[in-house]
């Protein structure tokens, strides 16, 4: 009886011990398929793969910008590299855009993308070690955030928005198919970009024997009055690619419409608001190009000081047919304009 006992209790025993080990088993199982899953998604997206923070700083709302933000983004997710957008949009707040400059680099960015002259100018104050890339500049050079088109030099490249032939063409348009002979525009003298167009405006107005008649604003919240007050001095308005003004275009383009002025505009976008025509090219694009520039920074294969800062391609005329039509406008076949509908 007692061998029996001490047999029966030595089987329990053996069963136990194997009930552990099958139980041991499992865990480690379970563990090894994880481990495995892990190891499919890592070869999907190694653990080791960097990820990137990029900031992003707007100086205000309105399409021209939007399209080139939206353009930057397209080309930084088609790269397929691993990036966290930070947003940031001033509103045309100076201080506000001196703050979000600051907090950026704050957060250690990888990378800023500055959409606007006092945009780029502001990170360009807040740091040199940051790569910046920047679009919807007018004139990089004159704004010291380069210096030269093709040696950036410094932490900071992008790609401009005037192509060297807009403004000539814009005049010459006014002059030979509109007849303009006082021409009229508001802008903001605080925004060194607008300042640099006007003096080439001016200066390619007066070579045609056409004058330039200015209403200076600080807000877009003083466009409207401003573009009234040129009412009965000049016989066109042409609005260069200024940030407050743009922000703020319907206001132009209902008093415009009202007194049967045509306007010239400084960008696309602006044509599909309601402009008469522009020579321009799509934000997108150059947003796009800022992007790709900024693919090859994160990438390690070159320096902002390594690209050269580039203009605009594919200049293009397009013309509003409404604004034409409202003007008693036709549209000729040597313009070679296209036509928004």
């Amino acid at each position: 009886m007692k061998n029996s006992m001490a047999k029966l209790s030595f089987l329990l025993f053996g069963l136990v011990l194997l009930l552990a080990a099958c139980g041991g088993g499992n865990e480690t199982s379970t563990e090894s398929t994880e481990g495995n899953s892990g190891t499919n998604t890592d070869t999907e997206q190694p653990t080791d793969a960097k990820s990137f923070k990029v900031g992003i700083t707007q100086i205000v709302e309105h399409p021209s910008l939007d399209a080139a933000t939206e353009g930057f983004k397209a080309a930084l997710e088609e790269s397929g590299l691993n990036i966290e957008f930070v947003d940031k949009n001033a509103q045309n707040d100076q201080s506000m855009n001196t703050t979000i400059a600051q907090d950026l680099v704050n957060q250690g960015v990888d990378l800023i993308f500055a959409n606007s002259t006092p945009s780029a100018q502001a990170v360009k104050g807040a740091t040199s070690d940051i790569p910046i890339i920047f679009t919807s500049v007018t004139d990089a050079v004159g704004a010291e955030l380069v210096e030269s088109m093709e040696a950036p030099g410094g932490n900071v490249t992008g790609t401009v928005d005037l192509h060297p032939d807009t403004i000539a063409n814009t005049v010459a348009f006014l002059k030979d198919e509109l007849g303009a002979k006082k021409v009229g525009t508001v802008y903001n003298t605080g925004e060194q970009n607008s300042v640099a167009q006007i003096e080439q405006v001016k200066a390619l107005l007066e070579e045609s024997g056409l004058e330039l008649v200015e209403a200076p604003v600080s807000t877009s919240a003083e466009v409207k009055q401003a573009t009234e007050s040129l009412i009965g001095q000049v016989d066109s308005l042409y609005i260069i690619t200024d940030n407050t003004v743009v922000s703020a275009l319907e206001s132009v383009i209902d008093v415009a419409n009202a007194n049967q002025l045509p306007l010239m505009v400084g960008e696309l976008d602006s044509v599909k608001r309601g402009g008469l025509g522009a020579y321009g090219f799509e934000y997108y694009d150059i947003g796009y190009e800022a992007g790709q520039m900024a693919v090859k920074i994160l990438n390690g294969e070159a320096t902002p000081a390594e690209i050269p800062a580039a203009y605009p391609a594919n200049l293009k005329l397009l013309i509003n047919k409404s604004a034409a039509d409202n003007l008693g406008l036709e549209i000729k076949d040597t313009w070679n304009a296209e036509v928004y509908e």
